[in-house]
């Protein structure tokens, strides 16, 4: 059987203008758009990005797809089991479908379950993956933190998933990244507060985002309860510019002047 292609397609982390020419292309030309949201009414976050960019095009199909947020197992079963469907029903008639997800389609991405599904399902099918900009790399950006230099290690975590052991990750690594913080709030702050770090944490939510808010002071929180568009990034070091082995340079003039 001929199947259409199965894209997978990052629109970013939320501002419209960070989608990818790439993303754009691709969307705009396969026939079938797959759009996941969160429940059978609500919107969909990644349709919301991509509207303002993409041509209109009244052939193309926008086909929601229902992902609930949930760590239950058999609760969303089904709902991959449906979603798979459909999308397997476009494949074999010959269209292309773009699955449009948030960020990256690597990155803690409902469609790393679908890319490695597909074999199975539609054997021989053509999968391409679209790379977006992550919120990984959009928190720095809007906070002016960097997540590396030189040898610096950068870690990064699901705090949904418990953060039990989150102290000890703050000592082996020098930028720790926190995405979708939830109800784990306080458990950050505590280890934070243990390990002394409180003060080199900046909180955000909805980067890049009309929406977006940044606390660089986490004791403002208090017990508040983060989305899932929140994140926290920890830098444990001071930058000091060019590394060199052990040696740090604050300038690539002081690097010349000592080769000098």
């Amino acid at each position: 059987m001929s199947y259409g292609t199965l894209y997978g397609v990052g629109v970013g982390p939320g501002a419209p203008d960070l989608l990818t020419l790439r993303a754009v292309r691709t969307l705009e030309s396969v026939p079938v758009l797959a759009l996941p949201r969160s429940s059978d009414y609500g919107r969909s976050m990644a349709w919301q990005i991509i509207e303002p960019v993409i041509r209109a095009c009244p052939e193309q199909e926008r086909l929601l797809l229902t992902f609930p947020m949930s760590k239950d197992p058999e609760r969303i079963r089904p709902y991959f089991e449906t979603a798979f469907s459909k999308i397997g029903e476009r494949l074999e008639r010959g269209q292309s479908v773009a699955f449009v997800t948030e960020g990256d389609p690597s990155v803690f991405s409902t469609f790393i379950y679908l890319r490695r599904e597909a074999p199975k399902r539609w054997p021989g099918v053509t999968i391409e993956i679209v790379p977006g900009v992550t919120s990984i790399t959009a928190v720095p950006a809007v906070t002016g933190i960097p997540l590396a230099d030189g040898q610096e290690r950068i870690a990064i975590l699901p705090a949904t998933y418990g953060v039990d052991d989150l102290a000890d990750v703050l000592l082996k690594f020098d930028t720790v990244v926190l995405m979708k913080i939830g109800s784990e709030m306080p458990k950050v702050i505590e280890a934070l507060k243990r390990t002394r770090l409180l003060d080199r944490a900046v909180f955000v939510s909805h980067a890049t985002m009309a929406e977006q808010r940044i606390v660089r002071d986490l004791s403002e929180l208090g017990a508040q309860r983060g989305d899932c568009f929140a994140m926290v990034i920890v830098s444990r070091k001071d930058r000091s510019g060019v590394l060199a082995g052990d040696v740090a340079f604050s300038s690539v003039a002081d690097l010349a002047e000592e080769r000098a």
